[in-house]
C-alpha cells in the first residue's frame, strides 16, 4: 500500500517538532544529524508546495464591462 504524502500543515508541524528537539540540544549527534536532514527535506517540500500555491493564486478584478475577471497574481507596487 502506498504511503500518503503529508500535507503542507503536517510537514510544517513536523518541522516545528524537529526544531524544538534540536533546540533542546540533548539528542545524540547521529540522531540530531538525522533530524536535521529530515528538516531540510521538509523545508524543500514546503517551499515547493508554496511555490505551486502561489502560481495558482489569481486576483479578481473588474473588467471593462464591470464583470469580474481573473488575472494572474502580481506583486502590488501600490
Amino acid at each position: 500500500m502506498a504511503t500518503k504524502k503529508p500535507t503542507f500543515e503536517q510537514s510544517l508541524a513536523r518541522l516545528d517538532e524537529i526544531v524544538r528537539a534540536l533546540e533542546k540540544g540533548d539528542r545524540p549527534l547521529e540522531e540530531a544529524l538525522s533530524l536535521f536532514e529530515e528538516g531540510t527535506g521538509l523545508i524543500r517540500s514546503c517551499g515547493k508546495l508554496l511555490d505551486e500555491a502561489e502560481q495558482k493564486v489569481v486576483k479578481l478584478r473588474r473588467g471593462p464591462d464591470g464583470a469580474p475577471e481573473e488575472t494572474p497574481f502580481e506583486e502590488a507596487s501600490e
